[in-house]
């Protein structure tokens, strides 16, 4: 064998043995979400290598909201996606989770549906309601619009569905009113026969989305939190530079063309660097404790955890 053909198959195997090295070195991660379009940028960090490129290996575990902490407890995920008023309920019942960083906000892509002749919330006492389970945000958000309409979730009969079959049941004619979010929203705006919306976090905004990990995951694994951070940061800055690519691989997870997609992301905001820190720094802390009084009126939780010791802001820096 001559000497350059010996050079070439050497810088081959070396090329193929640091690939291989960088490849076992990708921390893997488990963490747990729903179709929620908000969570998008998540699916778009996995299937556009951008989790990749920061060495994670991400496993994305569609689990529904209201079992997502019994995964994190028992280590089946190591980190989740949910509203921040949810943290509340997981750290109150036992599982010690805190939050790094900020999703998004709603702007009118949750909401409570109800029948045409339904002229205001006040008017559903007495009526039926389809919400998931206790401890979700859709109960939850049924729980604070009712309030704010001098109701409580003792005043209806809730029949618990998740946001995409009471979407769908609620068309069908099933329930008085239900409580949905988008992309399911949307199906609903498509259906104006059905009934309408009466209210969504337009009216009252409450909806906010971050993730967050386990105490014990965190305190072994700040790396690897970081990466997901800044991960999610790049996702963002894709979907700023290239929306049509990022709207269709973002869609497509929910079923959805990146047309569609764009519409029903259109009612949230996706929080960047900036809105992180600023949220961070007094608006977090303001709604946990307001939603914390609110889930011991309702009966989700029965002790406030610490409220001190819900968030980790430093990933976001």
């Amino acid at each position: 064998m001559n000497k350059s053909l010996v050079a070439v198959t050497f810088t081959a195997a070396m090329l193929a043995a640091t690939g291989f090295a960088a490849q076992a070195q990708e921390a893997k991660l488990a963490l747990g979400l729903s179709g929620w379009t908000g969570f998008a940028p998540l699916t778009l960090a996995k299937e556009a290598g951008i989790f990749k490129k920061h060495g994670l290996d991400v496993t994305l575990k569609k689990i529904p909201q209201a079992s997502r902490h019994l995964a994190l407890l028992s280590g089946d995920i190591q980190c989740a996606a949910t509203t921040v008023e949810t943290w509340v309920v997981w750290n109150a019942n036992g599982v010690p989770t805190k939050q790094i960083f900020q999703l998004d906000k709603s702007y009118g892509a949750d909401g409570m549906v109800v029948r045409s002749t339904t002229a205001k919330i006040a008017d559903l006492k007495g009526k039926t309601v389809a919400a998931s389970a206790p401890g979700t945000a859709p109960y939850f958000t049924l729980a604070w619009f009712l309030k704010k309409n001098g109701l409580s979730v003792k005043d209806v009969t809730v029949v618990n569905m998740e946001p995409g079959p009471a979407a769908q049941a609620f068309i069908a004619g099933q329930n008085d009113a239900a409580m949905t979010y988008e992309p399911y929203l949307s199906a609903v705006r498509a259906a104006p026969q059905s009934g309408k919306i009466i209210a969504t976090t337009l009216d009252y905004p409450m909806i906010m989305d971050t993730v967050g990990c386990t105490t014990d995951y965190l305190a072994k694994n700040e790396k690897v939190a970081k990466a997901l951070a800044d991960s999610y940061f790049e996702a963002l800055e894709m979907i700023a530079k290239e929306p049509a690519k990022a709207n269709e691989i973002m869609g497509a997870d929910v079923k959805q063309s990146g047309e569609a997609f764009a519409k029903s992301s259109a009612y949230l905001r996706w929080q960047d660097k900036a809105a992180n820190k600023k949220f961070f720094s007094g608006e977090h802390a303001a709604f946990s404790n307001e939603a914390a009084d609110l889930l011991l009126e309702i009966g989700i939780i029965k002790a406030k955890p610490d409220m001190n010791a819900l968030a980790d802001p430093r990933f976001v820096q």
